[in-house]
């Protein structure tokens, strides 16, 4: 089972991006998924986490995720000390950044940049969830594209897709982008 945690704030899509990945995994080859948001005040800008997980058979475990594979991280003021110990090893933090960092287990991809340039907002979700075409196996860009034009409405489509077409663009190697 792959698990991926989501830190976000409210109205960043941490929540839309573990759906939208739970999507685009499970539904093109009938494998398995589950996302789910864990939310402490509902309010826009407040912390919150969300979960994915994937897998080939059903997933009886619905409880969240206290170690992942990935852990994403939609605003970089969350990754902060101790970010490591969600990880499971061989894991990886993906943080929306521009910094750079000196451990090979940090993939970063400037997210708002991309979003700001293409949407006109910082909504680094999508952007983040084309750098985990490479890096979860079985969630490439076509499953990707397929999650975003079957779950967000027709307007975002074009749009979305330009924003995953753009990190792509810099390289598929899964490292910093």
């Amino acid at each position: 089972m792959i698990e991926v945690i989501w830190h976000g704030r409210g109205g960043q899509g941490a929540f839309t991006a573990a759906r939208l990945l739970a999507a685009g995994y499970s539904a093109p080859d009938g494998k398995h998924a589950l996302a789910f948001p864990s939310f402490g005040p509902e309010r826009r800008g407040a912390p919150m986490r969300a979960f994915t997980k994937l897998d080939d058979a059903p997933i009886g475990d619905r409880s969240a995720c206290t170690r992942a594979d990935i852990v994403a991280y939609l605003d970089d003021t969350l990754f902060d000390e101790g970010w490591d110990e969600e990880l499971k090893p061989g894991g990886f933090a993906l943080v929306n950044s521009v910094r750079s960092f000196d451990d090979a287990r940090i993939v970063t991809v400037d997210a708002d940049g991309v979003s700001q340039r293409i949407l006109g907002r910082a909504i680094p979700n999508t952007a983040l969830l084309a750098k985990l075409t490479c890096m979860v196996d079985g969630f490439g860009r076509d499953a990707l594209a397929w999650s975003i034009e079957h779950y967000m409405p027709a307007k975002l489509h074009a749009k979305n897709l330009a924003v995953v077409d753009a990190v792509l663009a810099t390289g598929e190697d899964g490292g910093n982008a």
